[in-house]
C-alpha cells in the first residue's frame, strides 16, 4: 500500500455584502473576498488532497482566471478533487483541519461542517476531525480583518 500526507493552507480576508461559507455550511456572519464562494477551510483540504497524490494546488486546478469558477460553491470543487485522487487510484484514509478565526465563534457549526464534508467524500465521520482556534488577538486575524484554516490529509493507494 502506497500511503502519502499533503498539507494545505489558505486565507481569505473579509467582505462586506458577502455570504461567509466555511466546510460547506453557511454561517451568518459577513463574507470573505474570493473568485470562488471563498470556503477558506474547503481550499485547506483541497490543497491537502491535491498536495497529498502530486496533483499540485487548487489555483492550478481550479484557477480564478477560469470563468467557470466564479462564485462557485466550494462543494463542487472538494467533490472535482476527490474525483482526481480516484482517477489516481488513490482513496483518503483521514483528514484534520484548523480553522483560525476571532470571529465568528465556529464551534458550535462545527458538527455540522464535518458532516457535510464527510458527506462530499463520502468518508466516515471519524476519518474527519475539524477544529476551531483564534490567533489570540494576533496579526491579520487576531485584527478581525479574515480567516485561514489549515488542513492535513493521509491518501492511500491499494
Amino acid at each position: 500500500m502506497n500511503t502519502r500526507v499533503g498539507f494545505g493552507y489558505d486565507m481569505h480576508r473579509f467582505q462586506e455584502g458577502r455570504e461567509l461559507w466555511i466546510g460547506g455550511v453557511k454561517i451568518d456572519y459577513k463574507g470573505l473576498a474570493g473568485h470562488s464562494d471563498a470556503d477558506v477551510l474547503i481550499h485547506a483540504i483541497c490543497d491537502a488532497l491535491l498536495g497529498a497524490a502530486s496533483l499540485r494546488d487548487i489555483g492550478y486546478n481550479f484557477p480564478d482566471t477560469d470563468e467557470a469558477y466564479k462564485n462557485i460553491d466550494s462543494k463542487i470543487l472538494l467533490k472535482l478533487t476527490d474525483q482526481l485522487l480516484q482517477s489516481k487510484g488513490y482513496s483518503i484514509g483521514n483528514i484534520d483541519a484548523t480553522i483560525c478565526a476571532e470571529q465568528p465563534k465556529l464551534n458550535p457549526y462545527i458538527p455540522n461542517i464535518q458532516e457535510t464534508l464527510s458527506n462530499i467524500l463520502n468518508i466516515d465521520l471519524d476519518c474527519l476531525s475539524v477544529k476551531a482556534t483564534t490567533s489570540e488577538k494576533m496579526g491579520f486575524v487576531g485584527r478581525e480583518e479574515g480567516i485561514t484554516a489549515y488542513a492535513v490529509a493521509l491518501i492511500q493507494k491499494l
